[in-house]
């Protein structure tokens, strides 16, 4: 942020800031300790800690203050909510900054979709910072709705909220030294920008390999050997816990348990639904889970804060220090993150958002679900022998790769309280593909979920017990354009429109949440058991660049050998 003389006389105490913060204690990111002192605050800019009188003065005796917390990685679409929502439900626990791909909703609507969340981003009381989509589409063995080309980024590259390349999900790609992705982080680095990492189980001389393009983060370590060995390679391990990948405890227990620092370790959600931040809270659940699995409370919140910020270059936030924006969050309790307020440059985030409005989406980010009705005859699995098999696993988006006898009815899949039918759809008006596999582990009986989010295409998916509540499903789906959908015994038993690129809603959030919450535990007394969650876990079964194996709508693909089965 620009320096000004008001800024240094309030620090030097020549004039009066507008608001100190009295008494309160400063957790000091830096030094690792909690001092007690005022924080005086002046043009939305931290002027001192230190003895300071001010035109408002707070007392916070007992109170802690510390920085805005930071999200390194998160997928605002997979909220369900367009920006403006979605900056009140995390701002309200604490969340003043994030840093967003967009590579869901550019995969539907390309480079339009980009423009759209600066656009739709600015000005709001949430710092929102773009990396652009590097894998769109992530691979070549699905249907996705747009491109977005090394031509496409150039554009976006200079604008001062776009921090560098998102994920960089085609790994296979990086390792092979393939001309395209090449051509994309080349660009990124000729632009002075930086790129994310997207490399699950990656080792030995692949990860290396992966190491010298230049890529410096990681967010899908699932063990700690893994976020150790990517650590060393000189990768910032991003750690996860979002609404369907919970990877906090193995890590943050790895790292008690080792000598490693932490300094290089941040937190993320990627992806976590709106009664899960409603209820929990954003990042601030995953430093409250890191004390309560040991952490000390002051390392927990500076990898929730400084080290993101130090991370991806940003001079002016995770820090409560001279210089710094007064983007803060005052606590009752500092063992359990009990949030009392929460200041955007220096100023109460609900008072900030009186008078705004949301951005209009534009008309192209609308309809954009495009796909002929279907028939149950469309969704038959012919079966002879043992076939190939969709496990889920509990907690994680990874898959195992089972071939196995399933039930069968006059040469067909049948799918039961074990085997369940998965369905992926194309839904971009392109080519009308469908494809069908056995899925182990949902668990539905009686009934049938769609939905239009399903990374990273986003084609259309839907899993049951019977044809007939896929098919009313699916067809309800086309007909509000997008969204998520319950049937059950020929009944539509519930719905979430999501008419924004069939990934997000305009509506309040708490609206948002309230209607899809309904429809999950709906879903979950289905059968589906607790550690899979009904709609995040699901739309991740189409993405193709998650071990072991997927569904896209070209068909099985196996993650392993990176190869159609």
């Amino acid at each position: 942020m620009p320096v000004t003389k008001r800024v240094i006389d309030a620090a030097a105490g020549r004039i009066p800031a507008d608001l100190v913060f009295k008494n309160v204690n400063v957790i000091n990111v830096f030094s690792e300790e909690v001092c007690p002192a005022d924080v005086a605050v002046i043009e939305g800019v931290i002027a001192g800690v230190g003895s300071y009188s001010g035109k408002k003065e707070i007392d916070c005796t007992d109170k802690f203050l510390c920085p805005g917390f930071i999200d390194a990685h998160v997928h605002i679409e997979s909220s369900l909510a367009a920006p403006f929502e979605f900056a009140r439900a995390v701002t309200a626990s604490g969340t003043t900054t994030v840093i967003a791909d967009p590579h869901e909703i550019v995969n539907v609507c390309g480079a339009r979709a980009v423009e759209y969340l600066l656009s739709a981003t600015d000005g709001l009381p949430l710092n929102v910072y773009l990396m652009l989509p590097s894998s769109v589409p992530a691979t070549p063995f699905e249907t996705n709705g747009a491109d977005f080309t090394a031509a496409d980024m150039a554009p976006f590259l200079p604008h001062p909220r776009v921090l560098g390349l998102g994920e960089v999900m085609c790994y296979p790609a990086v390792t092979a030294g393939d001309s395209v992705v090449l051509e994309k982080l080349s660009q990124t680095w000729r632009a002075g920008k930086r790129a994310d990492g997207h490399a699950p189980g990656l080792t030995g001389g692949a990860l290396q390999a992966y190491a010298a393009a230049g890529i410096t983060t990681e967010h899908e370590c699932t063990t700690f050997a893994e976020a150790a060995e990517k650590l060393r390679a000189g990768f910032a391990v991003l750690v996860r816990e979002g609404s369907a990948a919970k990877n906090l405890s193995v890590l943050v227990n790895g790292l008690l348990d080792s000598d490693l620092p932490t300094d290089r370790f941040l937190f993320c959600t990627d992806d976590k639904h709106l009664d899960d931040i409603a209820r929990e809270g954003h990042i601030r659940w995953n430093i409250r889970q890191a004390i309560r699995l040991g952490m000390k409370p002051i390392a927990a919140i500076r990898m929730a804060t400084w080290n993101a910020a130090r991370e991806y270059g940003l001079r002016d936030v995770g820090a409560v220090a001279p210089g710094f924006r007064a983007d803060l969050v005052l606590l009752d309790s500092l063992k359990q993150i009990t949030v009392r307020e929460v200041y955007k440059d220096g100023v109460p985030v609900a008072e900030r958002f009186r008078g705004l409005s949301a951005a209009p989406v534009p008309p192209e980010l609308l309809g954009s679900v495009r796909f002929a009705p279907i028939t149950p005859d469309r969704l038959a699995l012919p079966v002879s022998g043992p076939a190939h098999v969709i496990e889920m696993v509990p907690y994680q988006i990874a898959t195992r790769h089972l071939i196995e006898e399933v039930p069968t009815e006059n040469g067909l899949f049948r799918p039961n309280a074990v085997y369940t039918k998965l369905c992926v759809i194309e839904r971009h008006g392109k080519n009308g593909n469908i494809a069908v596999c056995p899925l182990k582990g949902y668990g539905i009986t009686g009934g049938a979920i769609a939905t239009s989010v399903a990374h990273d295409s986003h084609n259309v998916i839907a899993a049951g017990d019977n044809d007939a509540d896929i098919v009313l499903a699916v067809n309800h789906l086309r007909a509000i354009g997008g969204g998520y959908v319950l049937a059950a015994g020929g009944r539509i038993e519930g719905a979430v429109p999501l008419r924004v690129g069939g990934l997000m809603s305009d509506a309040p959030w708490e609206a948002v949440r309230d209607e899809a919450g309904a429809i999950l535990e709906k879903a979950k007394a289905m059968g589906i058991p607790y550690p899979i969650d009904p709609f995040t876990s699901l739309s991740f079964l189409a993405l193709p660049v998650i071990p072991e194996l997927r569904l896209t709508d070209q068909g099985l693909f196996d993650v392993v050998k990176f190869a159609p089965v």
